[in-house]
């Protein structure tokens, strides 16, 4: 399929979602679903160009590492990119984050989207949800449904992979931030995903937070998103995890 036909079949796609969308239909955490909301940093052309380069990436092939996620993930292209280079890149590591994404917006990535064709990865990283929350105000059992799902896909699709999900990152500045304490709450129904087969939970929140738990600016300026401190912590937790993962991972 060349690009043009790709994204002409996207495009037709997302008219049908997004008169459901505007029309304020619920969306489903759990039912793949392409982007189909413009956002001032985002917009719908720059997403399935994010998408169409996953595909070109997977079809190279040769990747043990895969990070899924959103913008969280996306930065390590940017603000990470130099920690990447150094610690990632020479274990075989790709990254198919892309902004905004919620886990709906992932699930279609991975199966009718066909990101995950030509790679089989031997570690997954997958991070996801903390735009369900800020985006959608999903409750946090709306959004354990949408991990649930793409941690099944993901199971079928590579059943000798292990997947490190991630608790989602702490947002908000304080501990007593709505988001935060909706974060919270979410993780704890994401930490059961843990005894999965093939699943392992990592739980990265406290090196991010101060004593008081509040969220430092010089580690995420905006309460959401790390800056290139935040991600040398963030590699300096889950590096040896994956190190130790693809030791023991035929």
């Amino acid at each position: 399929m060349t690009r043009f036909v790709f994204c002409l079949l996207l495009f037709s796609l997302s008219l049908g979602l997004l008169s459901r969308e505007v029309c304020g239909e619920e969306q489903r955490s759990d039912v793949p679903t392409p982007r189909v909301i413009e956002y001032p940093w985002m917009d719908l052309e720059k997403w399935r160009w994010f998408h169409t380069e996953d595909l070109k990436r997977a079809g190279e092939g040769d990747v043990d590492v895969l990070f899924l996620g959103d913008s969280i993930t996306e930065c390590w292209d940017t603000r990470g990119l130099e920690i990447w280079n150094e610690r990632l890149a020479p274990l075989k590591a790709a990254n198919f984050g892309i902004g905004g994404d919620t886990t709906q917006n992932v699930l279609w990535r991975i199966t009718e989207g066909g990101a995950l064709e030509g790679i089989s990865p031997r570690v997954i990283v997958l991070m996801i949800g903390t735009n369900n929350i800020g985006l959608h105000k999903d409750p946090p059992e709306k959004v354990a449904r949408g991990v649930r799902a793409i941690l099944a896909e993901l199971q079928k699709k590579f059943p000798d992979s292990v997947v490190l999900l991630h608790a989602i990152f702490p947002r908000g500045n304080t501990p007593g931030d709505p988001m935060r304490q909706t974060v919270v709450q979410t993780n704890r129904l994401l930490e059961k995903f843990g005894e999965l087969a093939s699943v392992n939970w990592v739980p990265l929140w406290d090196v991010f937070l101060d004593a008081e738990g509040n969220l430092p600016a010089r580690i995420m300026p905006d309460a959401l998103h790390p800056n290139a401190k935040g991600y040398k912590i963030w590699a300096d937790e889950v590096v040896p995890v994956i190190e130790a993962t693809l030791a023991r991972t035929p």
